[in-house]
């Protein structure tokens, strides 16, 4: 499983940064981590997630890549 933490901004309608960790407790320290330095961005939106890859992630959640320059492919699809 790869784990995957995105950052959206709700007021811009984009993603603004994507990370992506192999192991668990890198991943939820960088989302402690990211928690605690957007605390204050009413906006922002931060998101963990795992799958076995972007791709999934893409399919899955959608939302947070479909205005963002990591859109997937399989968003474009109609």
């Amino acid at each position: 499983m790869v784990h995957f933490l995105l950052v959206f901004d709700h007021a811009k309608g984009e993603l603004v940064s994507q990370e992506q960790f192999r192991e668990a407790p890198r991943a939820a320290d960088a989302y402690s981590a990211a928690e605690q330095k957007y605390r204050d961005e009413k906006d922002l939106e931060i998101v963990l997630v795992g799958a076995d890859s972007i791709e999934t992630i893409q399919i899955t959640h959608g939302q947070y890549f479909s205005a963002s320059p990591f859109a997937s492919k399989y968003l474009s699809l109609t």
